[in-house]
């Protein structure tokens, strides 16, 4: 339920989300800082800069928005200055993602169209790879296969380190780190167009897996999985209920899906739109989505703008 808590009109606060580097958190920003600036009349900024970075920058109120915290994979990072107070989780942005270790799925079961066969039809577990590790020769270690990591600085990264060494694959496989999301998204789009093996991790939302076929290896039992949807909370910077509470009762009502989110990401690629223009089909065409989290007067602030 949206309560009218009263619409600052004509605001002078400006408040400050993070671009953490990623398609997603770039389209969540678009689409809520265009509400906050139309619908409740406050200037907004983006500070880019790595999650490490916009979490310190959050803790010390440089930032006041997060839109995806991807909690699994941050430790004390996060959840320290969460417990001390200096973070407050408004709400799940979206939980029915997943993140992990992916193959194209012609490795499995081949593509005809292409010409593929099947190279590895029983690959169904992560652990399954090391049955396999000659289909993903390391090209710099040819006596080992390469497996693409997380981007560097991200918890899953430390997971899938410690998995593939607590589970034998390190005698298989090397970890490669891929460096950056961008290096890791070439890497994988790269084999893909020439139909060559790869595996490494990768998650979703993301316009990769909305228009490649790829499928997610099943994880591991009895620890964190490398398989799994997490909870992408929405967080603030302590003070914003003091600074804008209209626009944090907001923050706190926005909620999406995977599936919403992989459709505008889709749009994107689609089109070549940039994120403002994502931002804007999504609010002429999911109006029933958010319009629930807005006062009707903010609602139609924002339809007369777009």
């Amino acid at each position: 339920m949206v309560l009218n808590m009263g619409v600052n009109a004509i605001a002078q606060e400006t408040i400050t989300f993070a671009d953490a580097g990623w398609d997603s958190i770039r389209f969540h920003n678009a689409v809520a800082r265009y509400i906050v600036e139309e619908g409740y009349g406050y200037s907004t900024d983006e500070v880019s800069g790595s999650t490490p970075v916009t979490l310190l920058g959050l803790e010390e109120g440089d930032i006041d928005v997060e839109m995806e915290i991807w909690t699994g994979n941050w430790g004390d990072a996060y959840y320290g200055p969460l417990e001390e107070g200096a973070f407050i989780e408004l709400s799940v942005n979206y939980d029915d993602n997943a993140q992990g270790l992916y193959v194209p799925t012609y490795i499995i079961k081949g593509d005809q169209e292409r010409g593929i066969e099947p190279l590895a039809p029983d690959l169904e577990d992560w652990l399954d790879l090391k049955n396999y590790w000659q289909l993903f020769k390391d090209e710099e270690d040819p006596s080992k296969g390469r497996i693409y990591g997380s981007p560097p600085g991200w918890k899953i990264d430390e997971v899938l380190r410690n998995a593939i060494k607590e589970n034998g694959i390190d005698e298989y496989f090397n970890y490669f780190s891929p460096g950056s999301d961008s290096a890791l998204s070439t890497a994988i789009v790269a084999a893909y167009q020439k139909g060559e093996p790869i595996v490494a991790y990768y998650w979703e939302p993301t316009w990769i897996m909305g228009k490649l076929d790829m499928t997610l290896l099943d994880g591991i039992e009895g620890e964190q999985p490398l398989s799994c949807g997490m909870e992408v909370m929405i967080t603030v910077n302590h003070n914003l209920p003091k600074k804008a509470p209209e626009v944090t009762e907001f923050l706190a009502n926005y909620h999406t899906s995977s599936q919403l989110t992989s459709e505008a990401l889709a749009y994107m690629m689609n089109n070549d739109a940039d994120t403002e223009e994502a931002a804007h089909w999504f609010l002429r065409k999911k109006e029933d989505v958010w319009t629930q989290w807005v006062p009707e007067e903010v609602a139609q602030k924002v339809k007369n703008s777009l």
